[in-house]
């Protein structure tokens, strides 16, 4: 599992931003899940999770600015996931929900 982490972390096309900050999400399951996202991308993000999520799971995902957003676990280790986000987020937009998470809000 951590070659498919690393072999998906080098096809990146963005650089992550670092970010802290605690989301909520519902998993395939339709239980609520809490994710505390460490950092993202217009494309994707990376999170702390209780338990492991199984890869190809469907989030949805609740961030400020562009709401509820769907996402696919592409890689899921010790605890840490990686999201692929169903669409980009346009620039504008992820520049404002940037701001957002470095301030907390919610």
């Amino acid at each position: 599992m951590a070659a498919a982490a690393l072999a998906f972390t080098e096809k990146r096309e963005l650089p992550r931003d670092e970010v802290d900050y605690r989301a909520r999400a519902v998993g395939a399951d339709a239980q609520p899940l809490s994710l505390q996202v460490v950092n993202m991308s217009a494309q994707g993000l990376m999170a702390r999770i209780v338990g492991e999520r199984p890869v190809g799971e469907r989030l949805r995902i609740t961030l400020p600015v562009v709401g509820v957003i769907g996402a696919e676990v592409r890689w899921s280790l010790g605890g840490r996931i990686g999201c692929e986000l169903d669409r980009p987020i346009g620039m504008a937009e992820y520049y404002e929900l940037l701001a957002a998470l470095l301030k907390g809000v919610r």
